[in-house]
């Protein structure tokens, strides 16, 4: 039998080569920027873009979530989740006991094996399949044991 090892915490961020991205928006910019004066802010894009990447995350522990945004940051412990919510586009939210729901910055459907077994069990792997209720689990015989 092996015994699962959990991670202490799961980070989920927007992978760091989305800076290079960035980078090429800035050279490309370079030949509009330098054309009139005043144009050189257009380099400020590039730069809110580059901070944006750093700074979105969402961070899992066994005790809390904790979102990161642009301008601000969330720390949610695992008690007040009441659900997880997926919308349309893949997108995870989190459902709190008043029924507000708090977007999981670059969490996707993907993720949700990794949140459950990060949570301790208190949320369920929505891709493992549910025991049917009233059917005993199997013992294994003697000749298993062998």
């Amino acid at each position: 039998m092996t015994v699962q090892q959990v991670p202490a915490r799961l980070v989920f961020r927007i992978p760091a080569t989305a800076v290079l991205g960035a980078l090429l928006l800035a050279v490309a910019a370079t030949p509009f920027a330098w054309a009139a004066p005043g144009l050189y802010a257009v380099y400020l894009v590039p730069v809110a873009v580059i901070v944006w990447v750093m700074r979105v995350r969402t961070t899992a522990d066994r005790d809390k979530l904790v979102t990161r945004t642009l301008f601000g940051r969330h720390v949610l412990p695992w008690s007040d989740v009441r659900a997880l919510r997926v919308s349309e586009r893949s997108w995870v939210r989190a459902v709190v006991e008043d029924g507000k729901e708090l977007p999981l910055p670059t969490v996707r459907t993907r993720h949700l094996p990794a949140l459950a077994l990060i949570s301790g069990g208190r949320l369920d792997d929505p891709t493992e399949a549910p025991e049917p209720a009233g059917v005993p689990a199997a013992e294994p015989s003697e000749e298993d044991a062998d």
